[in-house]
């Protein structure tokens, strides 16, 4: 008996690794389609939960369709009602998983026939080329998972007879719960309701439970991975903990559900399910309860959304709320909420270089306070400094490092709105004045700019305008003060102020040069402008 106990440990190992593997490969397979797929079939509820059901079935992981959901909603790409509806039709397709267990796994006994896949599966990992190495990893856990279930099965075989339904709890109502209880300790456990899934399929097929005690231990597997969920938001964002919270409680109606409908399915539908099979029966359960729990919510999606948005109310600064923690782990994700911030605290910090400059700004404009601003950059730091860039993906990288660049001189121009002696210089003279207009008008367009590569082409034509205006204006201010007319302190006070919009025009320049970068990689480095040691003694 202890042997056959192994053998179902065993088991349930060599599953858990398929699906980890499995997931893994078709996860890297997909790559950036699955993201992209997402958006673009996500447009109301319904839609996102289709596409979230499909997209959790190809990849096999409810985990990956949750985070890119998370990514979409913080970086404004998508509603919280929209991705609502991709983490609801997630459940739907974690049934996948059962539905493959139960018709090939036990109906086919495929575990002799996927040994070979295994070696198959490892040569493509030696091969050395990527695409291949991920699908060695996807044959290699797809053919664990039902090596896995042999064991599972043979081991659990030992048990008939021995282990009965008399021994677990009865069908009563008490019962149900007791093993909903069992059920969420196993996937607490096991940290996969597919696993649970399987042990409850490869039980029932050796006789240990019956259909009832089945469907409720699956009930308890599908409530307990909200546990994870929660797990996964520790530490984590608004939107994070936003859509735990929502996995939790869609979770709970949906078992709650599950529970008044087991008696109904068990007498009349079960039955009648693929001649009486009770593990077709079982994974048919699953799906269509957590099918009648996502076609109850979508009517109701937006009135939810409203619910838990107000359950968990936004906190932070709104410059940086989409820096959501919880997906440093998806470099990919992070970096495109960093990109999405850098873009509202540009337009935060030349919205302050107006303001600093006496212009106004647009109606519907919301200016932070300086020290918000400050904070937010620094904020926006930290997190681009704790993304896990991996060492395949030089995109990456050079997106993290454009966004590093343009922060820079964010914080450089932040600074530069501080400078007001030289600010009030630019009031002095027709020409200053003119030079100020200049800035405001370049500062605006940067701040909300409709066409990326003009306003870059606009910029490096101020920056070189102001350049040149430090070079001949200045003799003749030195020239005044030689001759008396005006004094040596405001002749300091107007080259000061000359550099200043000097400086101010090339952080400008550079901040759209390395975000225009970002959203269009070039072939060629980002240029570099010469400078002498002069002028940055004198800035």
């Amino acid at each position: 008996m202890i042997r056959e106990t192994l053998s179902a440990f065993g088991g349930i190992g060599m599953f858990l690794v398929g699906m980890l593997l499995l997931t893994s490969g078709l996860k890297g397979l997909a790559g950036g389609q699955t993201r992209a797929l997402l958006v673009r079939f996500t447009r109301t509820p319904l839609s996102g939960a289709i596409t979230g059901a499909l997209t959790t079935a190809v990849v096999q992981s409810s985990s990956v369709t949750t985070v890119a959901a998370v990514g979409f909603v913080a970086s404004g790409m998508l509603t919280f009602s929209q991705a609502l509806g991709i983490i609801f039709g997630a459940n739907i397709g974690t049934t996948i998983t059962g539905w493959l267990v139960a018709t090939l796994g036990f109906k086919l006994d495929l575990g002799e026939l996927a040994l070979p896949l295994i070696l198959a599966g490892a040569l493509l990992q030696l091969s050395g080329r990527a695409r291949l190495v991920l699908l060695g990893q996807a044959v290699t856990g797809f053919s664990l998972l039902f090596v896995g279930i042999d064991y599972l099965k043979d081991g659990l075989a030992a048990f008939s007879g021995v282990l009965t339904p008399s021994d677990f709890p009865p069908d009563t109502i008490i019962g149900r719960l007791e093993l909903v209880a069992i059920g969420i300790a196993i996937t607490l456990v096991t940290q996969s309701s597919s696993a649970g899934v399987a042990t409850a399929l490869a039980a029932l097929g050796a006789g240990a439970i019956n259909f009832p005690q089945a469907a409720a231990l699956v009930i308890g597997m599908n409530v307990g991975t909200t546990f994870t969920a929660l797990l996964a938001t520790v530490g984590g964002g608004t939107m994070a903990r936003r859509t735990g919270l929502a996995h939790v409680l869609f979770n709970l109606m949906t078992g709650l559900i599950a529970f008044f409908l087991l008696g109904p399915f068990t007498a009349v539908a079960a039955p009648w399910i693929a001649e009486g099979s009770g593990q077709i029966a079982l994974v048919g359960f699953h799906s269509f309860f957590n099918g009648a729990g996502v076609a109850l919510m979508l009517p109701v999606t937006r009135q939810f959304a409203r619910l838990v948005e107000w359950l968990v109310p936004e906190r932070g600064s709104p410059l940086t709320r989409g820096l959501d923690p919880a997906v440093l782990g998806v470099p990919n994700i992070a970096a495109e909420l960093a990109v999405a911030t850098l873009a509202r605290l540009n337009t935060a910090v030349c919205d302050h270089l107006c303001r600093s400059l006496g212009a106004d700004l647009p109606p519907d404009a919301r200016l932070p306070a300086r020290a918000e601003i400050e904070a937010a950059l620094i904020e926006l730091r930290d997190y681009l400094d704790r993304i896990r860039l991996p060492a395949d993906r030089p995109d990456l990288a050079a997106t993290v490092a454009e966004c590093f660049h343009a922060l820079d001189h964010l914080l450089r121009l932040l600074y530069r709105c501080d400078q007001r002696r030289r600010i009030s210089a630019l009031g002095d003279t027709p020409r200053l004045r003119r030079l100020r207009g200049l800035i405001v008008s370049a500062a605006a367009r940067q701040a909300r700019s409709p066409d990326d590569p003009a306003t870059e082409e606009m910029l490096d034509r101020l920056r070189r305008l102001l350049h040149d205006q430090r070079k001949h204006p200045r003799d003749r201010i030195v020239e005044d003060a030689v001759f008396g007319r005006i004094s040596d302190e405001i002749a300091l006070a107007r080259l000061d102020a000359l550099r200043w919009l000097h400086r101010v025009a090339y952080h400008l320049w550079r901040i759209r040069l390395h975000q225009n970068a970002i959203a269009t990689p070039r072939t060629e480095a980002v240029p570099q402008e010469k400078e002498t040691r002069v002028d940055v003694a004198l800035d």
